[in-house]
Order: structure tokens, then C-alpha cells, then sequence
């Protein structure tokens, strides 16, 4: 079993240093750290006894944070993956929901709880990426930073959904398109998926050279229809739009029904959200699939792997898969 002071001898330092390193307790130089952080994948270092087949808590732990602006369904769409996963490995699953993002799972590394740790909710500059990078407590995240580099992630191809669902459309022949985003504090925070569709989004717009917006929106019947208007009111050549935001779904499709624009024959509405959100719309939405079951149970498994010790991808994206249903149809003439 690999102990503490054989990865200080092989980085060089002392073991008190290594614990440092590893706990984030006290300030370490980046050069220092590095040396640490590669003795530990050398050697298999893993605290707390780990190391003997079979051994382990046999609990893995999900950083769910509930924030605003988290859609509280769709999470535990995930969590139930997670959970369903992890059973099948012979895991119980812990729960951390706090928003207490780096102590959080510096206490879940530090008392042992957990043999593993699936990590939501991913920023592009998240504030849990060095930790996680330094720890040796194996990691997945379900979401893509802007510098995976150290990490192991899995999620949708948000950016390739994007630019599916504008594709679609002009398709269609569509020429004026807007996107109803999530809402206002998920772009704030730089959510990862959020962002990344918004560039899709837009990088498919300006590759047809046709017009588009953004427009995150918070939830609920009154904000549906303030966006509803807007959008007739400054776009008055719009005739489709893409919804991210699954919640506003169903109040959206309801104001622009008050305001006398049928869908798919006035305008036509696709979406990026699980596929029963989809199907049981007022109107059926065509959408790209959110595939919740299997995002959780890939970041299981790849979790599953780097425990063994057997090395994972960085990045691993599922191409986005887009339904067709009523609510898309060609441009009005």
C-alpha cells in the first residue's frame, strides 16, 4: 500500500508538505504542487487505506450544489442516473448539495467518506477545478470547463446542439431566429452548458448569415409572456426560436397562443431538454435530447475506471440527437 511518505520521497518533499498540497490548507508553489501531483499518479497514491482490492467505503460522492437558476427536475433525472450507476458497481451514493463548492469536497477528500466523486453544475472558470486537479481522490465531472486539462468530463456536445437546432430551422427556411436561455444568474456564474450553447447557437446564426438574439429568461408564466412580446415587438420578422430553458416550456407556447401566433403555422419553436419534457409540451416539441441516464451513468463508469487505476479520457462529448414534432414547420410565406 502506497503511504504518504512515499510520495513525499519520490516528490522530494516532506510528507507535511504533500498533505498540503493535497488539502490546499496552506500555500504551495505551482512547481512544488506539480512534483506532487505526479508522484501521486505514479505511485497510485490514494488516502485513508484505499489501496487493497475491494477495499474502500464503497459510497461514491455527487456535488450537486442547488442554486438559483438549477432546475431541481432535471438534477434529479441525473442523481437517479448516479445512483442506479453506482448500484450496479456495488456504490451507495452521497449527496452533497450545499453550495459550499471547494470545502465541500475538500471534507469529503479529507474524512473519507467517499471513494470517488462526480462533480455538476460545472463553470467555465470553476472555483473546485484546482482542488480537484490536486486531490487524489478520483474525480468525473458531468460538464466541460474552459481548461479540462487534469480533469475527466463527460456531457452533451451543448455547443453541436446549438448549432442543430438553428440548422433545423433554416432548413426549414427560416431567417430571423432567437434563443430563450436560462435564466439570468446561470450566465452570470459562466455555467458551462449554458455557455456553450449560447456559442453554438450563435456560431450557426452567423454561418447562415441570418438574424438571431439571446435572451435569458427566469422561469414562470409572467416572464414567459414579457419574452413573448419582446420577441414580436423587436423582431417582427422573427419565425423561429430555440428554448433552453425547459421550465418556460409550456408558459411560453401559452403566451404566444394569448398573443395570437400559432405555433408551428406563425412560428416554429424547437428545444434543448429531456425528451418526456419534449413529447408532453402543449404542443410536441422538436427538440435535441438532454440525455440525463445516459450522461450519469457514463460519468459512473468512467469514475469506476480511474479508481481501478485504469486512465480515462479527458473529455468525452454525446453527439446531440434531434426529434422532429409538431412545433417545427416551414417558414410562413
Amino acid at each position: 500500500m502506497v503511504k504518504i511518505t512515499d510520495v513525499a520521497r519520490r516528490a522530494g518533499v516532506s510528507p507535511s508538505t504533500v498533505s498540503y498540497a493535497l488539502s490546499g490548507k496552506r500555500p504551495i508553489s505551482d512547481e512544488t504542487r506539480r512534483r506532487v501531483q505526479a508522484a501521486v499518479r505514479e505511485l497510485g497514491y490514494r488516502p485513508h487505506a484505499r489501496g487493497a482490492a475491494g477495499a474502500g467505503s464503497r459510497v461514491l460522492a455527487l456535488a450537486v450544489p442547488m442554486r438559483s437558476g438549477v432546475h431541481v427536475p432535471v438534477v434529479t433525472q441525473f442523481a437517479v442516473a448516479v445512483a442506479t450507476a453506482a448500484r450496479a458497481h456495488d456504490h451507495d451514493v452521497l449527496l452533497l448539495t450545499q453550495g459550499e463548492g471547494v470545502e465541500g469536497i475538500r471534507r469529503v477528500a479529507e474524512t473519507g467518506p467517499a471513494d470517488g466523486l462526480v462533480v455538476m453544475d460545472v463553470q467555465l472558470q470553476d472555483p473546485r477545478l484546482p482542488l480537484l486537479r490536486a486531490l487524489p481522490l478520483p474525480s468525473v465531472l458531468i460538464g466541460v470547463p474552459a481548461e479540462p486539462d487534469g480533469l475527466t468530463c463527460v456531457d452533451l456536445d451543448f455547443g453541436a446542439a446549438g448549432e442543430l437546432c438553428v440548422d433545423h430551422l433554416v432548413r426549414l427556411g427560416h431567417r430571423t431566429v432567437a434563443l430563450v436561455g436560462s435564466p439570468p444568474e446561470v450566465y452570470v456564474r459562466r455555467t458551462a452548458f449554458a455557455r456553450r450553447l449560447v456559442q453554438g447557437f450563435t456560431a450557426a446564426a452567423d454561418r447562415h448569415r441570418i438574424g438571431s438574439t439571446v435572451h435569458p429568461c427566469a422561469p414562470g408564466r409572467g416572464a414567459a409572456r414579457v419574452i413573448a412580446e419582446r420577441l414580436l415587438r423587436e423582431q417582427p420578422t422573427l419565425t423561429g426560436v430555440v428554448v433552453h430553458n425547459e421550465p418556460l416550456i409550456d408558459p411560453l407556447i401559452d403566451a404566444f397562443a394569448e398573443l395570437g401566433v400559432r405555433i408551428p403555422d406563425d412560428l416554429s419553436l424547437t428545444a434543448v431538454c429531456p425528451a418526456p419534457a419534449a413529447a408532453s409540451a402543449r404542443v410536441p416539441l422538436t427538440s435535441v435530447t438532454v440525455p440525463s441516464a445516459e450522461l450519469g451513468t457514463r460519468a459512473v463508469h468512467l469514475l469506476v475506471r480511474k479508481m481501478s487505476g485504469v486512465p480515462a479520457p479527458a473529455v468525452t462529448l454525446l453527439a446531440p440527437r434531434l426529434t422532429e414534432r409538431a412545433s417545427t414547420g416551414p417558414r410562413p410565406a
